[in-house]
């Protein structure tokens, strides 16, 4: 009863989801002391609490032995879960094991339109994943183990289930076109590059437009400075004239000047009557 699938559960391809993993692999799950320690009776909600825990991927390692991630994508074939709760794996950002093992799940049992619109966006996800295999622990990365699923027959050992091409799903407008993030770059690069353009050429239009140092010249108008440069007289009279008030003193008095008898006349005293 343990190994048996969830009544009421859905047929995935035309058969039952357990057999979506090989017969010689799924036997050796059954075998494992992980399967048979931490998967017993578990739900979908009991089955976080493992996933979480997880810290390698992979298919089988060692002596034929299947990894923890095997195990439990068997038990999710086999409890199958609705799928609004595999979306909130899929979302959970703090957890890549269990991210990891919900865009497994998707990939084998999803149509192919909503696997693409489920799984593209984790090629955004460039964090480390720890792989174990037959030849020991590799590194890879969440963007590379996405782009495996949606492009490579084999993943983890298993044999992924065939899959329309996206473009065959875009001609039957089954699927919208994909938006490379690499194209999203480049064009906010040329957007900035284009507001400094716009803004380079502004400013050298107004450096051409502007006053030059020593024109005298604003907005096409003629200072005093420049009509007095210009319309200087070059007469000899009025050059000798502007050196003789040059060489006078500064140092005028600014005082009317008063004669004697002036003085006197004003302060006699008025004569008595």
């Amino acid at each position: 009863m343990a190994n048996t699938t969830v009544r009421g559960a859905q047929a995935i391809h035309g058969q039952n989801p357990q057999f979506l993993v090989e017969y010689v692999i799924r036997s050796r799950i059954y075998e494992s002391q992980y399967w048979k320690e931490k998967c017993f009776a578990l739900t979908a909600e009991t089955l976080i609490d493992h996933a979480i825990q997880l810290n390698t991927i992979g298919g089988v390692y060692g002596n034929q032995n299947p990894t923890p991630f095997l195990c439990l994508l068997l038990k999710l074939l086999q409890i199958q879960p609705e799928k609004e709760i595999l979306v909130e794996y899929l979302q959970v950002d703090e957890f890549k094991y269990l991210r990891a093992l919900a865009a497994m799940y998707i990939r084998m049992t999803f149509r192919p339109a909503e696997v693409y619109e489920l799984l593209e966006p984790l090629l955004k996800d460039y964090r480390k994943l720890r792989l174990r295999s037959m030849a020991g622990y590799t590194l890879t990365y969440m963007d590379e183990f996405v782009d495996s699923l949606l492009n490579e027959e084999r993943v983890c050992d298993l044999i992924l289930p065939r899959m329309t091409k996206r473009d065959v799903l875009e001609e039957n407008s089954e699927i919208g076109p994909r938006k490379s993030l690499l194209l999203d770059a480049m064009e906010g690069k040329s957007e900035h590059g284009s507001e400094r353009g716009r803004s380079r050429s502004r400013s050298a239009s107004r450096s051409a437009s502007g006053t030059p140092s020593g024109t005298g010249r604003v907005n096409g108008s003629t200072t005093p400075s420049e009509t007095g440069s210009r319309y200087v007289s070059r007469s000899p009279s009025h050059s000798r004239s502007r050196s003789r008030s040059r060489s006078r003193s500064p140092y005028r008095s600014r005082s009317r000047s008063v004669s004697p008898d002036r003085m006197d006349a004003d302060t006699e005293p008025p004569s008595s009557m």
